[in-house]
């Protein structure tokens, strides 16, 4: 029979290797980095699944926020992690943008990242103040170009989406307004509303919420057709600028040299996670539009490579430098 000390051990001994067990299991952490502060479009689609996903991976997904110049500051603490599938970052057009942006980037953007997992698209809406009068798309470029430079309009910042949307906007239009930054789309989009800019271009889950306000116009939406989110709004080139479309997409990308194991192993959680009705539900009141067939990590690299070219594009058009 075993003596009372011998049992005492032995208990003491398994209760020590579940307890081991129990943190080794535990120490699982995935880290999502949002390279934008809390509220972005980024950070809010980040939380709408991470939860999910840990659930699926039997980890636990912490978003990050690492805001900075643009979303690059965090994106180069991504790009110089780590490669074991333990650090992401949620990224979105402003990614391919940046590389064409910023001279002196640090790393790239194509080259020292591999697609995880694409979520889907969001396109932008561009939004006047209802105090100029207008009703369409049409009026609003004749009335920008018969006041060339004496029109302002508004974005999150220098070199963000918000900024070369509009940009690139106004050079397809042959038109020409004054750029005024602040420090998010919210800021940006307020200034519309209280009239004191004349434009913006936001994502659209940034004016959705706006559809039935008096005080600010939407005028057409920046997609290739009409937003399932906001059929009354009519597409850029439905309302007479041929040519022209900015939208983003949205998707989690890893540092290069992650084991491509790894890289299938997450895109099939993804995967699973995109399918919950939950998560569907939730992308779609942020205006995320998600693919109809899944998406693999290759041809998700593939469509990164695609967009790098149209995002030099866009830059060139809107003239924009950053340092």
């Amino acid at each position: 029979m075993m003596s009372i000390s011998r049992l005492r051990r032995s208990c003491l001994a398994l209760a020590a290797g579940a307890l081991v067990f129990s943190s080794a299991h535990a120490e699982r952490v995935i880290r999502l980095v949002v390279p934008f502060g809390p509220g972005a479009v980024q950070d809010v689609i980040a939380r709408t699944f991470n939860a999910e996903l840990g659930r699926v991976l039997d980890a636990t997904v912490v978003v990050e926020n690492r805001p900075g110049a643009g979303g690059t500051v965090g994106t180069g603490q991504v790009a110089k992690s780590t490669p074991d599938g333990n650090t992401l970052v949620m990224s979105a057009a402003s990614h391919t943008l940046a590389g064409h942006l910023y001279p002196k980037l640090g790393y790239d953007p194509i080259k020292d990242f591999v697609g995880v997992s694409l979520l889907g698209y969001s396109g932008y809406v561009i939004a006047a103040p209802a105090n100029l009068g207008v009703s369409n798309l049409a009026d609003y470029v004749r009335l920008v170009k018969s006041k060339p430079g004496q029109m302002n309009y508004a974005s999150a910042g220098n070199g963000s989406a918000t900024h070369l949307g509009m940009a690139s906007f106004l050079s397809k239009a042959g038109a020409e307004m004054q750029h005024i930054p602040f420090k998010a789309t919210g800021d940006a989009v307020n200034e519309v509303l209280a009239g004191r800019v004349q434009g913006v271009t936001s994502a659209t889950i940034g004016v959705v919420g706006y559809r039935q306000d008096p005080r600010i116009k939407l005028l057409a939406y920046t997609g290739p057709q009409r937003s399932k989110f906001l059929p009354e709004v009519p597409s850029v080139a439905e309302a007479g600028v041929s040519g022209y479309r900015f939208d983003s997409w949205m998707g989690v990308l890893a540092p290069s040299g992650t084991p491509a194991a790894e890289v299938q192993r997450l895109n099939a959680a993804m995967q699973k996670v995109l399918a919950d009705p939950v998560v569907q539900e939730r992308l779609a009141r942020l205006g995320v539009e998600q693919t109809a067939t899944h998406v693999s990590s290759d041809e998700f690299q593939k469509i990164l490579r695609a967009d790098w070219d149209t995002a030099g594009q866009i830059v060139k058009a809107s003239g924009a430098r950053l340092e």
